[in-house]
């Protein structure tokens, strides 16, 4: 029994600590008042771009803009 109150409670729900931490982080930024509140979920995207490789040389890169909200 001793073992077991040391593991995280993420841990035993079975989550990983990044699920946790970007729950929380999510629960936070929905409590924020205006105007911060939509400055914080404007950061909340994430941008970065793709290339595709052909016989070793790099095609167009693509640009995403992924958000968890979508």
């Amino acid at each position: 029994m001793a073992s077991n109150a040391a593991v995280p409670f993420w841990r035993s729900a079975g989550m990983t600590y990044i699920t946790y931490s970007n729950l929380c982080a999510n629960l936070v930024r929905q409590c924020l008042k205006e105007p911060y509140k939509t400055e914080a979920l404007s950061r909340e995207k994430v941008h970065f771009s793709l290339s595709k490789f052909v016989d070793g040389n790099p095609q167009k890169p693509v640009i995403r803009s992924d958000s968890p909200t979508e």
